[in-house]
């Protein structure tokens, strides 16, 4: 057991201060999103919105998501990192505590496309920032450290989320997502200050590729956006078949939705060490990542039993788990040859178009033909994201002759 904690502990070691402290702030922010998987149970029970209704919203939310990244990408390529980062989680601090006090369908239309907007300005920043203050050798690991940030907040998030709905309601949510964002913003202020950070790879490319013209890293987003769009069930339809078919409470939805959480805190980063040292590429284990997501909607099929739920939600985790930290490594090392911000704000707008249509589809095709039928379509879409990754492997085979 001892030499266990050891060698976990030892695929932590070589990661800079500031890859830490973004790690921290990561986690703070995460854990005050707790809002957002109970989103769709909060639109429907408290507001009294249709299936439909919340489908449209979850749109905007992408939609606001998309243009959020983009100009998240652009403004960092032109005043820096470090400035967008603290504008977007100012900004969402107090849209999160603005957005309690609207109950309209249109209203709701409108403020989550805004707070989308501003928060979603964090993320290609923040894959910038993690760039730069990482080592080469240690950026697919520095990427996992922001990736167990993210889930040990999404990990205690829900599981307290559903606790603050027990005992003060959804504005209690609202509130407390508004504050912990102003907390991780007055943080980065006092331990990320350019003037104290340690830049370790401060990347300038005199003539850079744009990232619209390359044609692999088009068909690797393509992949990634239809693979968004199957993981992203489990934050709208997933939490309403919990509750409507196998009749959980929000609480042990919470609690469920935490097990992932939890399982990426404790695994992820010893898998990816692994599979690091493997010989398997990349885009072979993000291929793999797919094949377990798609797996997890497939067992729902099998068994009405509820501890099914779980065998779900292991392969889901596993999936994300491989998938998502190559992925963030891939595009990382296709962005050295361009401008950083457009890459990374480009790979987060794959997810934020997934965010437009996966929620808005799935909401309208439970409301059409059910859930069985639903994960049925979600495992098609999950098909059709290998086979771009299979297209991806060809293509980076042929432009790896060409070299």
């Amino acid at each position: 057991m001892k030499k266990l904690y050891f060698n976990y502990i030892n695929t932590f070691r070589g990661l800079s201060k500031e890859v830490w402290w973004l790690a921290l702030i990561t986690l703070i922010n995460r854990a005050g999103t707790m809002v957002i998987p109970f989103l769709s149970l909060y639109l429907t029970k408290s507001l009294d919105f249709t299936l439909s209704d919340v489908g449209w919203i979850m749109s905007f939310f992408g939609l606001g998501s998309v243009v959020g990244s983009w100009i998240g990408g652009k403004l960092t390529d032109k005043i820096g990192y470090y400035k967008v980062m603290f504008f977007s989680l100012l900004g969402t601090g107090f849209a999160f505590i603005a957005m309690q006090f609207v109950t309209t369908f249109v209203g709701f239309c409108a403020g989550i496309f805004g707070l989308m907007l501003i928060a979603d300005m964090f993320r290609p920043a923040m894959f910038v920032a993690l760039s730069s203050y990482s080592k080469p050798e240690n950026k697919t690991r520095s990427v996992t450290l922001i990736r167990l940030a993210i889930n040990l907040g999404f990990s205690a998030g829900p599981a307290i989320g559903g606790i603050i709905i027990a005992t003060l309601g959804y504005q209690g949510l609202f509130w407390i997502d508004g504050v912990t964002c102003l907390s991780a913003g007055i943080l980065l202020l006092q331990v990320l200050n350019p003037k104290k950070s340690k830049v370790l790879d401060e990347l300038k490319v005199e003539n850079p590729v744009s990232a619209y013209s390359d044609k692999a890293f088009w068909i690797f987003l393509i992949a990634m956006m239809l693979f968004g769009a199957v993981f992203l069930q489990y934050f709208s339809t997933m939490p309403l078949y919990y509750k409507d078919v196998h009749f959980l409470s929000e609480q042990e939805i919470g609690l469920l939705l935490g097990m992932n959480g939890l399982v990426i805190f404790l695994l992820e980063m010893p898998l990816i060490k692994w599979l690091e040292d493997s010989k398997f590429t990349k885009v072979g284990l993000m291929l793999f990542g797919g094949v377990l997501t798609a797996l997890s909607f497939v067992v729902l099929l099998i068994s009405n039993w509820t501890g099914i739920l779980i065998v779900g939600m292991f392969l889901m985790t596993v999936g994300e788990m491989i998938a998502f930290p190559f992925s963030n490594a891939f595009a990382m090392e296709r962005a050295k040859k361009g401008n950083q911000g457009e890459y990374m704000a480009l790979y987060t707008i794959a997810f934020s178009f997934a965010h437009i249509f996966s929620h808005n589809s799935g909401m309208q095709l439970v409301s059409s033909l059910g859930f069985d039928k639903t994960w049925l379509v979600v495992t098609g879409i999950a098909v059709l994201s290998a086979f771009f990754m299979f297209i991806l492997v060809g293509f980076l085979k042929r432009e790896k002759k060409e070299l």
